[in-house]
């Protein structure tokens, strides 16, 4: 299977990153990257870091499978578990791109701390607070799922470690100085990732 998860990693960084990246340029005359933010070493790096680390393994976990560098995990390598996996993947994308539209021209990658963007809580936003990472989450499992072997396991350990970090130390501080109680009420009633899980208190 690790030649069709590869197939659907391309569409994903096609859709998701490139597609997206285009539609924003064409809208905003920005593509929306922000890159890795923060002074080298600092919280805010070090997690800009591990998201794009964990992409990167994501990537090559089964590019090392088809190389025979990598066996997969025996357990894990069975037909129902790639068939989880490649539901996991398209509901992954499909949640991505569906919340990344709703964004519309607020949406950016990193954190650019002098700009300010409007404070999108409609569509998926109404049901939790950062869908486009609640659907990068199971795409990244589906890919470990279907290329069972370590490196896909350590991407998404590592993207989930990226995700808790952007979230809770970068971009809720941010959101919480540049949009006050607005946010904040938004966040009492509205989950992190999942609804009503991680609402701030």
């Amino acid at each position: 299977m690790a030649d069709s998860a590869l197939i659907f990693l391309a569409v994903y960084f096609l859709l998701c990153f490139g597609l997206r990246s285009v539609l924003q340029k064409i809208r905003t005359g920005s593509t929306g990257f922000k890159g890795i933010s923060g002074r080298p070493g600092s919280t805010e790096w070090a997690g800009g870091v591990l998201f794009a680390v964990a992409l990167v393994l994501g990537a090559l976990a089964p590019v090392l499978d088809l190389a025979g560098v990598l066996d997969p995990i025996e357990a894990l390598d069975t037909d129902f578990v790639q068939q989880a996996g490649g539901g996991l993947l398209f509901g992954g994308l499909l949640t991505t791109l569906v919340a990344q539209l709703a964004m519309g021209t607020s949406w950016r990658i990193g954190v650019d701390h002098s700009e300010k963007t409007d404070l999108v809580t409609e569509g998926p936003f109404s049901v939790v607070r950062n869908p486009i990472f609640s659907g990068m989450v199971p795409a990244s499992l589906g890919i470990a799922l279907l290329v069972p072997n370590v490196v896909a396991l350590m991407a998404v350990a590592l993207l989930l470690a990226a995700l808790q970090i952007q979230t809770r130390l970068v971009e809720e501080p941010y959101l919480l100085k540049v949009h006050g109680n607005d946010y904040r009420s938004y966040a009492e009633r509205t989950g992190r990732f999942l609804p009503l899980l991680g609402r701030l208190r």
